[in-house]
């Protein structure tokens, strides 16, 4: 069985910890504890080590800059037999399922999951996705509905009914209806309509929808086929005319030919071999920082844990950063974001609008699209001082790896070597850089900088010019294939 990872989403609403460059699924948000350490891991990591128990391979589908991150967290978990499918531009579920099935043996069994969610119960998981794996050998598609507990309006609903009278909810059901996210009434009246059930006074149950799936990958795309034919034959040439060198990679005009849809609508509403399992699995999509505060741990006033905060007299709060001191005076019920560049205060209940602060941001900042620290397939930069006229980074790359061959045309730098030996190349010269020693590099001039050691390197870059963004830079030959 091989997990297909959807790893699309830049997870706005959770802003400020979650953007463009690095989103949420690829925080470090959640601390695993054993005997013999304490790790942090991502949404990502915990998804693969849930997953790969049952799954002999992980199938990533994802865009350039999430592929780099992924490498690198499932190299920290020795994860190996990892495919990858990178989609210049999103075109929703559907067409990135379709692209990984068309890779795959038909008669292979696939789940398909979100990287960003959360599940505490794997006991009952492993249960849930036994029951789905016997649907899906019986050429059903399946998906995984979860156990609602509260009338919630942030997910679409399946509309369920039992299978030859089976009303145990501990098997397959059928589908009945997709329904789109509800109003509260509605909701309520679902949650209703389950108490009835239970009572066998209906013979439908309402259900949350995952967005998991599992089926055979020639099943699927035969229902593909049939229901959304243009999505299948563009998908079909898109992956012809794809470059593969151990990556499939998709051409951006062959991946704009697809129409964008999900696999709800494409195929799971129209398809007559849809089943759904009922699944009580402590799910969640951490989709706002409410959600994200329930699954955190926390003190004995119910503030999540964090070593920078400081409390007095305060209760019941999210408290998130890891670089400067909190203090919190009276507060209760809020949530307290700091990343250094970027303050979020909001009530907790009210997390959903940080969709709408991310909405005014983006209108005069980059604060939505990247950190002060950035992740790169070299290794990282952070920003130190940025302003007016001159920029200062910390520069960290990684043994073996090397940056592109690039130039600017608005910038001079200035290179300090912190530690490790730099291999530096300014025009047809080559040179080692060592600790304390610098070099200057002239705007306009082709340069590169390599680590061939076998520790880090760590310098201060001091760039000065009239433009010091990141996107004054001209690659000319790059080994990670970005444009």
């Amino acid at each position: 069985m091989t997990n297909i990872i959807l790893c699309g989403g830049s997870g706005t609403r959770l802003w400020p910890i979650s953007r463009t460059l690095m989103p949420k699924q690829f925080v470090k948000l959640f601390l695993e504890e054993s005997a013999e350490h304490k790790d942090e891991k991502s949404l990502f990591q915990l998804t693969v080590e849930r997953n790969s128990k049952v799954c002999n391979s992980q199938f990533i589908v994802s865009n350039a800059e999430q592929y780099f991150l992924s490498v690198d967290q499932l190299e920290e978990l020795k994860k190996e037999n990892n495919k990858y499918l990178l989609e210049p531009v999103g075109r929703n579920t559907a067409p990135a399922i379709a692209l990984a099935c068309m890779e795959l043996d038909p008669e292979e069994i696939v789940l398909v999951t979100p990287s960003d969610h959360l599940i505490k119960n794997e006991e009952e998981y492993s249960k849930v996705l036994e029951k789905a794996k016997e649907l899906a050998l019986e050429d059903n598609l399946v998906t995984f509905g979860i156990t609602p507990t509260f009338a919630e309006t942030g997910f679409g609903y399946i509309e369920a009914s039992p299978v030859n009278g089976d009303s145990s909810l501990v098997t397959g059901m059928d589908v009945v209806n997709f329904h789109e996210k509800p109003s509260l009434e509605v909701a309520k009246e679902y949650l209703e309509t389950n108490n009835k059930y239970t009572n066998n006074q209906s013979t439908t149950y309402f259900l949350w929808n995952s967005g998991m799936f599992m089926f055979k990958a020639g099943v699927f795309l035969e229902e593909l086929k049939k229901y959304s034919p243009e999505i299948f034959d563009t998908s079909k040439d898109a992956l012809a005319n794809s470059s593969k060198d151990n990556i499939t990679r998709i051409k951006h005009e062959d991946m704009m030919n697809i129409p964008e849809d999900s696999i709800d609508y494409a195929v799971m509403e129209k398809s007559s071999k849809v089943k759904v399992v009922p699944s009580d699995i402590a799910w969640s999509d951490v989709g706002s920082f409410d959600s994200l505060y329930e699954e955190l741990p926390k003190d004995e006033n119910g503030n999540t844990l964090n070593k920078n905060h400081v409390s007095v007299n305060s209760k019941n709060n999210l408290i998130y950063g890891n670089q400067r001191k909190i203090a919190t005076v009276d507060i209760e019920d809020c949530i307290i974001v700091d990343t250094g560049d970027a303050l979020l205060i909001s009530k907790k209940g009210s997390s959903q609008k940080v969709k709408k602060v991310v909405e005014e941001v983006r209108k005069t900042t980059e604060l939505h699209n990247i950190h002060l620290t950035g992740y790169r397939p070299w290794g990282s930069y952070t920003v130190l001082e940025d302003t007016a006229g001159y920029k200062i980074k910390r520069i960290d790359v990684k043994p073996g790896k090397r940056l592109s061959l690039q130039k600017h045309f608005h910038r001079n730098e200035h290179w300090i070597v912190v530690s490790g030996t730099a291999t530096v190349t300014v025009g047809e010269e080559t040179k080692l850089v060592r600790p304390n020693e610098s070099i200057y590099i002239k705007m306009g001039e082709v340069h590169r900088l390599a680590n061939e050691g076998k520790i880090p390197v760590v310098l201060i870059e001091a760039q000065v010019g009239e433009y010091t963004g990141e996107d004054d830079i001209v690659r000319i030959d790059d080994d990670f294939k970005r444009d």
